[in-house]
């Protein structure tokens, strides 16, 4: 069925409806869309569905738009950015849905139906056919006198398309050649009694007046393509589209137990990852793989390289299951390949929501920062996890604090020769660098007291941070200066329970 070789521009299309907050599935659609539009040096329309009036909402339209900057997945028409096909959201385009009703009505596209669900059923069961069939295409052929008659009893009809008495086939861009058989999908209600057009016609409409190319969207989808081609067929006849797009349906999104993530699902949530710290172009790398890869032996990529090697043909119809784990170690992948003062700059936001940092950090803050960010870059798989991480360095030493769990597992009795013999070393050091500090504590406690580097630096760490995972503790200690190290370990001794 592909009629596009002779296409001179491709245009795909993003279309959600501002219902909650974004999807992660919903998000790897508009990126494969994204991908393909630039790499084919096409156009991403941007359009939003929001005919629903009793489930679409303003929050959740500009959740949508926050989600894509977020993302830097930028549209070539659509809100805010317009474009020729303007209005771009559904609830603004009534007026053109009215008229291309008007045309299919007058061509005898679709016809007028008044059966009720019940009267269907009834029809089923009376031919000795599953009730729960559904629509029986009974009102292909009401005379104007039954028409009539209905209307004299109060009913108003539905507008239905009548499907094609052939076979649809078509090659999906993701799973090659599909036929739905004919006689197998019944006639679907375009709109409704009280005139209002449905999206199973909205839809279509928006996608030939704005001359989309190629429908790249989810397998959940699938179902509605013959209904879809066989409307396009319709809008031909009537001059209102040029051509059927090509469609590709892009794999679910799975979560555990090899069921698709639901909504209820904290994973599908993108807010709650950007919350957590993700970067954008590590959870946008990681959503790739979910039916795509660069290469056999390769996950972590630029969306520049993305683009480059972008081949819809390439997608798998499998599906993919979201792995937390796996989008952690790409996003820290990431985290890696930032340049210093762009982790850094990347890390405030996630210090001051902690009350790690104040809204507005000091020079001094600033300054420490510096120092202190490089420790983290390569330990963390999350902008969120480096607050717990360095929060001990913008600590005053009033609120300073040990966790409860650390203490247990390091400052008990056997502690105490640690951190006294670790504050006498100290206290001689004359110049507070990482070298002098590190050859006092090994000399004082490997050297001195024999102990093993884990047995001997653990309490140390514990006593100075707060926590039995921190930043190089050499480095750490540093940057936290000889006063308020030698002053935390002093407290901490003081706090070490006697052995009996």
């Amino acid at each position: 069925m592909s009629n596009l070789s002779a296409v001179s521009e491709v245009r795909v299309r993003f279309c959600p409806s501002p219902t909650g907050t974004p999807h992660v599935g919903l998000v790897r659609t508009a990126l494969f869309n994204w991908a393909y539009a630039r790499n084919q040096g096409g156009k991403l329309v941007f359009r939003i569905e929001d005919t629903d009036a009793a489930r679409d909402s303003e929050e959740s339209y500009e959740a949508l738009l926050d989600a894509l900057r977020w993302l830097g997945l930028d549209w070539d028409e659509g809100p805010e950015v317009g474009g020729p096909h303007a209005p771009y959201r559904q609830s603004q385009r009534r007026e053109i849905y009215r008229e291309v009703i008007e045309k299919l009505l007058a061509a005898g596209e679709l016809y007028e139906s008044f059966s009720t669900p019940e009267e269907v059923e009834a029809r089923h069961r009376a031919a000795g056919r599953d009730p729960k069939l559904g629509y029986d295409n009974f009102d292909r052929t009401l005379t104007e006198e039954q028409k009539a008659a209905f209307r004299a009893e109060g009913r108003e009809p539905v507008l239905r398309l009548p499907m094609p008495d052939a076979d649809i086939t078509f090659t999906d861009l993701v799973r090659g050649e599909i036929t739905f058989p004919a006689g197998s999908i019944p006639d679907q209600v375009l709109v409704r009694a009280n005139g209002d057009p449905l999206y199973t016609l909205v839809n279509p409409v928006d996608d030939a007046l704005m001359r989309i190319t190629h429908v790249l969207r989810g397998e959940d989808l699938l179902p509605s393509t013959p209904r879809q081609i066989a409307l396009y067929a319709a809008l031909k006849r009537i001059g209102v589209a040029e051509r059927t797009p090509e469609f590709g349906h892009l794999p679910f999104v799975m979560g555990e137990g090899n069921k698709k993530l639901s909504k209820r699902d904290p994973s599908s949530n993108l807010f709650h990852h950007r919350d957590r710290g993700f970067l954008p172009e590590g959870l946008l790398n990681y959503l790739a793989l979910l039916g795509w890869s660069i290469a056999e032996d390769r996950d972590v990529f630029t969306m520049a390289e993305m683009i480059e090697a972008f081949d819809i043909g390439k997608v798998s119809a499998n599906p993919a299951r979201f792995d937390l784990k796996k989008a952690e170690a790409i996003n820290g992948s990431h985290m890696r390949l930032l340049a210093p003062e762009d982790f850094r700059a990347r890390l405030v936001p996630y210090l001051v929501a902690a009350g790690v940092l104040p809204a507005e950090p000091s020079a001094e803050q600033l300054e420490l920062l510096a120092g202190a960010a490089p420790l983290v870059q390569e330990r963390v798989g999350l902008l969120g996890e480096a607050a717990g991480m360095l929060a001990f360095l913008f600590a005053d030493e009033d609120s300073f604090a040990v966790e409860p769990e650390s203490a247990a597992k390091a400052l008990g009795a056997d502690a105490e020769p640690v951190l006294r013999a670790s504050v006498e070393a100290l206290a001689g050091v004359s110049e507070w660098r990482t070298e002098a500090i590190e050859a006092a504590l090994k000399g004082a406690l490997i050297d001195g007291l024999g102990l093993k580097p884990r047995k001997a630096f653990a309490p140390v760490r514990v006593a100075v941070s707060g926590r039995t995972v921190s930043p190089p503790l050499y480095e750490s200690l540093e940057l936290l200066g000889r006063d308020r190290s030698l002053g935390r370990l002093e407290r901490a001794l003081e706090a070490v329970p006697t052995a009996s």
